[in-house]
C-alpha cells in the first residue's frame, strides 16, 4: 500500500523518547519530512542522528518545544511551514500525568494536567490548521491513553483529561471535513514504553507486591498475552496520518491488544 507520505512535512511533538519517537521513525521510513521535538535539545540531536541513521532519510529535523509552553509550540509550527511550504501531518503527544487518586491532587496539579495533556493539543492544533485550510489537506493524529474508551485505576488526572481529546477531535472532524482535514484519535494500550515501566514501579511499591508480579499480572490480562512495543503502535499512527486515510476521522482507536473491553 502507497501510504503517499514521500516528500510529505510531518510535525510529531514529545518525540525523543517512547511512542513519539517509534512514530517519527516509522513516519521517516516512509519517505517523510519529518520534525520531532520535545524539551532537551541535546537529546533531540541525538534522535535525528539515530532516525537517519536507522531509515536512511536526511529529511529529519528538530525544534525545542516544551508543550506547557505556547510561544514554543507556535515556533514548531512556523519552523514545520518554512522548512518545506506545508504542514501536511500533525501528531499531538505529551507526557502522561502523574498516577494518583482524586485525593492526591492540588489545583496545580489539576491545572499542569489541563495544560500538558489537553491545551497543548487545542494550542497545536490551533497553529497548524490554518496551514493545513490553505492547502485543502492535513491529517492530525492525536495520542491519548485508552482512558479514552475505559477508566484507568489510581489515574484519575489522565481520565479526566484524555477524554476531552477524542470530544476535541470529534468536534473538529465536523468543522474541518470540508478542507480535507482528518483529525483522529488513537490511545495505547500497555505499550513498552518507559511510562507504562513508571506505573508498574508505582504499583509495586503501593501495594507491596514485586515488580516481576505486577508486570505478569498485567500482562495476563492481554488476550495477547504480551505487551505490545512502540513500533507496533507507531504503524496505526502512520497510517491514520498518511495520505492512504481518506475518510477516516473523528475517530477513538485503541491499540491494546484487545485489553479495553469497552465497546
Amino acid at each position: 500500500m502507497d501510504l503517499h507520505l514521500s516528500g510529505k512535512t510531518v510535525a510529531v511533538t514529545a518525540s525523543s523518547k517512547g511512542i513519539g519517537k517509534a512514530s517519527a521513525m516509522e513516519f521517516a521510513r516512509e519517505g517523510a519530512n519529518v520534525l520531532i521535538s520535545s524539551r532537551d535539545h541535546s537529546t533531540l540531536k541525538a534522535v535525528v542522528a539515530e532516525i537517519k541513521q536507522q531509515t536512511g532519510n536526511p529529511h529529519v529535523d528538530f525544534v525545542v518545544c516544551n508543550m506547557k509552553e505556547p510561544a514554543d509550540i507556535r515556533n514548531m509550527a512556523d519552523k514545520a511551514a518554512a522548512w518545506t511550504g506545508s504542514i501536511d501531518v500533525l501528531v499531538n503527544n505529551a507526557g502522561g500525568p502523574p498516577a494518583g487518586s482524586f485525593l492526591d491532587f492540588s489545583d496545580e496539579d489539576w491545572q499542569h494536567a489541563f495544560e500538558l495533556n489537553l491545551l497543548s493539543f487545542i494550542r497545536s492544533i490551533r497553529e497548524v490548521v490554518p496551514y493545513m485550510k490553505k492547502q485543502q489537506s492535513g491529517r492530525i493524529v492525536n495520542i491519548a491513553s485508552s482512558s479514552i474508551k475505559q477508566t484507568l485505576d489510581n489515574l484519575v488526572l489522565s481520565n479526566t483529561m484524555r477524554p476531552g481529546i477524542a470530544g476535541l477531535a470529534k468536534s473538529l472532524s465536523q468543522e474541518l471535513a470540508s478542507d480535507n482535514i482528518l483529525i483522529n484519535t488513537i490511545g495505547p494500550g500497555r505499550i513498552e514504553t518507559g511510562r507504562v515501566t513508571e506505573l508498574n514501579q508505582k504499583k509495586a511499591d503501593k501495594s507491596g507486591i514485586p515488580l516481576d508480579q505486577v508486570k505478569a499480572e498485567a500482562v495476563q490480562a492481554i488476550p495477547f498475552g504480551r505487551s505490545g512495543t512502540p513500533e507496533e503502535f507507531a504503524k496505526a499512527v502512520v497510517f491514520l496520518g498518511s495520505g492512504a486515510n481518506t475518510y477516516i476521522t473523528g475517530q477513538s482507536l485503541l491499540v491494546d491488544g484487545g485489553l479495553v473491553k469497552a465497546l
